[in-house]
């Protein structure tokens, strides 16, 4: 039996189970311990499970690595990177600037407020890639990537059963590694509201890719202003696209966003 210690955090109701990956058991066992570990009536119960480790170059606090609740490794959460960041912060190893290396590459977060447990960032979420409007079985969609695979649909409402439809999109034979999903719901100009079908997890509360997926996907469709609310059924999320000025400056979209640790523990790990 393995003990797997873990401190469980959340943001917007996006929960994550953070490891550090010297404590985190055999590499080939990896997938089978997310499995168990997130599962909600049978483990601790978790959106996904990030495993914190030492980063590969100078400047960083750490690297992260996700686990979705399938097993299977995926490249970045948005609120699960608030969540490391304030995991590390907790740890004493970052202060007012956290740099991260993710399966999408560097992330750059700014500590706003530090009421340690509860801690609020502002992340560089970089520009969207690979952005098109786009069909998927005869509805409008725009396809993107915001450090992840994303599928954004603008609906009226959400009297319907988006969930099966999230599911069958997340499988669509279109994306070859999968896709997350969100269903936007433009309130104006400065507010949407959303729902997200996260691959291999389901049905999430919050998503910070998805977010900035949706929020990306409206901007491109001329709906929002350059600053937003995301309304998500855990929270509030605040994005804003920051156009350059100068040459020394990026074109990025900056997601804030709150993140709490709630728990720490161990796990039983029982290979079955």
């Amino acid at each position: 039996m393995l003990r797997i210690p873990f401190t469980k955090a959340h943001g917007a109701q996006n929960d994550f189970l953070l490891t550090w990956e010297s404590q985190a058991g055999p590499a080939d066992q990896l997938g089978a311990i997310a499995e168990a570990i997130c599962h909600r009536h049978t483990g601790v119960g978790a959106d996904g499970w990030l495993l914190v480790g030492e980063p590969s170059a100078p400047g960083f606090a750490a690297r992260i690595r996700l686990f979705n609740p399938d097993g299977g490794e995926v490249e970045i959460s948005g609120n699960g990177t608030r969540c490391a960041a304030a995991f590390v912060v907790h740890h004493g190893r970052a202060a007012k600037e956290v740099r991260l290396e993710t399966g999408a590459g560097p992330k750059s977060l700014e500590l706003l407020e530090n009421q340690d447990p509860r801690f609020q960032f502002e992340m560089d979420m970089d520009r969207p890639v690979a952005a098109e409007e786009s069909e998927l079985d005869g509805r409008p969609v725009v396809i993107l990537n915001v450090g992840n695979p994303q599928c954004a649909l603008l609906v009226d409402d959400f009297d319907f059963d988006w969930r099966k439809l999230g599911r069958e999109i997340e499988h669509h034979a279109r994306f070859a590694r999968r896709t997350n999903v969100s269903f936007i719901r433009v309130i104006d100009r400065q507010t949407l509201e959303v729902r997200f079908w996260e691959r291999g997890v389901g049905e999430t509360a919050s998503s910070g890719t998805g977010s900035t997926g949706a929020f990306a996907a409206a901007r491109l469709r001329g709906l929002v202003d350059s600053a937003a609310r995301v309304n998500t059924p855990g929270g509030e999320l605040q994005l804003r696209w920051h156009t350059p000025v100068n040459a020394s400056e990026k074109e990025t979209i900056y997601l804030k966003g709150p993140a709490e640790l709630t728990v720490a523990g161990e796990f039983y790990f029982s290979k079955r």
